[in-house]
């Protein structure tokens, strides 16, 4: 008390009598509230300093912003010291409360412990309350504080992914319209019939991305809300706290709900660009190329460079990808936009002049976010080239490959039904290895092209090669 007796001395107006409102310092280092000298120079008619009466040359005495700040803190920790005795205190027999009823769950004065209300009721010490009431409301505030850095952390990787579904569509428009500039003017219809569908998606998956991430905000915002106020409970005082506890501990059985995996939220590029030349040649009637499958954007890791038409893929310079859920993150790999689930399929891969590379087929199901082993226990079908000459099937342990001559262009042979996948060496059509397994899910081609030093070597993509095939008029 003798503390703030004395805060309050420096900080009351000497004219006034009153802790400062707007206080100015003069030249001789008094300072009085601004408009108590003000009146005090009118009604003298004489421009000095009321303490030690020297004559002031300034026109407008500057505000003591330090005194100000000073003053306004001092009387919100008065307003607050006097809200805080009244809380303390007991309304009906204006007693400090000194207890807490166990049954009914309230602060009490030792008056009250007495009376028809609380009497033969289970009380304890108010300190010993809080601090039950604290631990127990700590484990849940914590688990609602680290649902809350889920959901914003998911909030900013929706946020991200919103954007790059906009850049991915213009990248798209892009890849569309210079195929359609080779087809010549009777295409545009065509052209503009693929756009419009690109368009519905773009909206519709934006849509979804937008209703997801407007809904985990409006989780963030009610869930920051919650956490805010009980933490601010938390830090009252006892009495304060254990009057707000039964509001407190019912707003926080906040229902917590993980954030939902969207899959399938980005642009399905390959669908609009993949078999876009394919499909119009055969409304011409006229020949073409066609391969028999096409890579997926949105699988690829983020290193990874794919044709425009997505048929051959290399090692670059890292993109700005959004880390979605179909993305290889693991390893530097893309898949097939189609997955098989049934029958017989073969494409062939222009593995070219590459020193590392694997190629093969790949489960749905694979763990794409973190490191795996590449073989068959992991859902992975592959043989690969390591160190320019040294050619391995990925069982386990991994079996070495011999090979009579090196091959440029490989064939991947998949029979789901029967549970195979053979290559073969198109140079001189040998077969260099055969897996033997049970297919239970849906698989996809596998590539993984090797890595190289930017600047000191060339990329040697893996390239899906084209089918011959033509369309007979009738």
């Amino acid at each position: 008390m003798e503390a703030l007796l004395m805060a309050r001395e420096a900080l009351v107006c000497p004219l006034c009598c009153e802790v400062f409102k707007y206080p100015v310092t003069l030249l001789c280092g008094h300072s009085c509230c601004k408009m108590c000298l003000q009146d005090l120079w009118e009604r003298k008619g004489a421009r000095e300093c009321p303490i030690c009466r020297r004559l002031e040359i300034t026109q407008r005495p500057p505000i003591n912003l330090t005194l100000k700040i000073a003053a306004d803190r001092f009387q919100l920790e008065q307003r607050a010291a006097a809200t805080m005795k009244l809380e303390e205190v007991c309304a009906a027999h204006n007693e400090t409360y000194k207890l807490f009823c166990q049954r009914d769950e309230l602060p009490i004065c030792l008056v009250c412990q007495l009376s028809k209300e609380h009497k033969n009721h289970e009380c304890c010490a108010i300190a010993d309350a809080a601090k039950d009431r604290k631990a127990g409301i700590s484990p849940r505030y914590n688990s609602l504080s680290n649902h809350l850095s889920t959901l914003e952390r998911v909030r900013d990787n929706w946020g991200e992914t919103e954007v790059y579904i906009k850049t991915q569509a213009d990248e798209t428009e892009r890849l569309i319209k210079e195929e359609f500039q080779k087809l010549h003017s009777f295409l545009w219809e065509e052209e503009a019939a693929r756009l419009t569908l690109l368009r519905e998606e773009e909206e519709r998956k934006a849509e979804r991305v937008r209703t997801k991430l407007d809904d985990i905000c409006k989780q963030v915002e009610d869930l920051s809300a919650i956490i805010r106020d009980a933490g601010e409970t938390m830090n009252n005082s006892d009495i304060k706290f254990l009057k707000d506890y039964k509001k407190t501990i019912s707003r926080l059985r906040y229902t917590m709900q993980e954030p939902e995996v969207l899959s399938e939220a980005l642009i399905d590029s390959a669908l609009h660009v993949s078999s876009l030349k394919y499909d119009v040649w055969k409304k011409m009637a006229a020949m073409a190329h066609h391969c028999p499958l096409y890579l997926d954007p949105n699988t690829a890791q983020a290193n990874l460079i794919l044709s425009d038409e997505f048929t051959s893929v290399h090692y670059g310079k890292k993109r700005p990808v959004p880390s979605n859920h179909e993305r290889c993150s693991s390893r530097m790999a893309v898949l097939g936009a189609a997955g098989f689930t049934s029958g017989k399929h073969s494409w062939d891969v222009d593995v070219g002049e590459g020193t590392n590379w694997y190629i093969g087929v790949a489960r749905e199901s694979i763990n794409r976010k973190d490191t795996v082993f590449l073989n068959p226990a992991e859902g992975f079908w592959v043989i690969g080239l390591c160190n320019s000459d040294n050619y391995w099937a990925q069982t386990s342990p991994r079996t070495r490959l011999v090979v009579r001559s090196k091959p440029q262009r490989i064939t991947v042979e998949l029979d789901y039904d029967k549970g195979k996948v053979t290559f073969l060496n198109a140079t001189d059509c040998s077969v260099m290895h055969t897996f033997r397994d049970k297919f239970t899910e849906r698989v996809f081609a596998f590539f993984s092209p090797g890595m190289y030093e930017e600047g000191k070597s060339s990329p040697s993509p893996l390239k899906i090669c084209p089918l011959k095939n033509s369309i007979l008029l009738y």
